[in-house]
């Protein structure tokens, strides 16, 4: 039987890393621009502002905090499994909400579109990292 370090060297962890900093970078900064200038966007594309800025920061910061998730994967991927695995959750959310409003004509926004397909890349991704990891796991 194979020692859990024995097993995780098998996966080429720093092949991932690369992918998980491009991910971390992508929320992060994603947050932090719509945290600050989020009224400006909304405004840019024509959409109607929530009556209060807190609506839109709420959403950012919860943007910017799973980046930061992503970073520790960046850090240490085997010791941040479960953040992958809520990083698949938050992915599938966000994507699965923007199509279900676009397929009822209710999608505020064009705007939000290409954002989503990049959550489903991402969200791929993830997915194929877990099932790496859990095959590097099994032996």
């Amino acid at each position: 039987m194979s020692s859990y370090m024995e097993r995780t060297e098998r996966l080429d962890w720093p092949g991932w890393r690369p992918f998980f900093l491009v991910a971390a970078l992508y929320d992060l900064v994603l947050g932090a621009v719509f945290m600050v200038f989020g009224e400006q966007i909304l405004d840019w594309i024509g959409m109607e502002l929530p009556p209060h800025i807190a609506y839109i920061q709420l959403a950012a910061v919860f943007v910017f905090v799973q980046g930061l998730s992503y970073l520790f994967v960046y850090f240490d991927p085997p010791a941040n499994l479960g953040l992958v695995r809520v990083g698949v959750v938050y992915k599938a959310a966000y994507a699965g909400l923007a199509l279900w409003y676009l397929v009822i004509g209710l999608l505020p926004s064009g705007f939000f579109i290409p954002w989503a397909v990049v959550d489903v890349l991402f969200m791929i991704g993830f997915l194929l990292f877990l099932r790496a990891a859990t095959r590097s796991r099994q032996g």
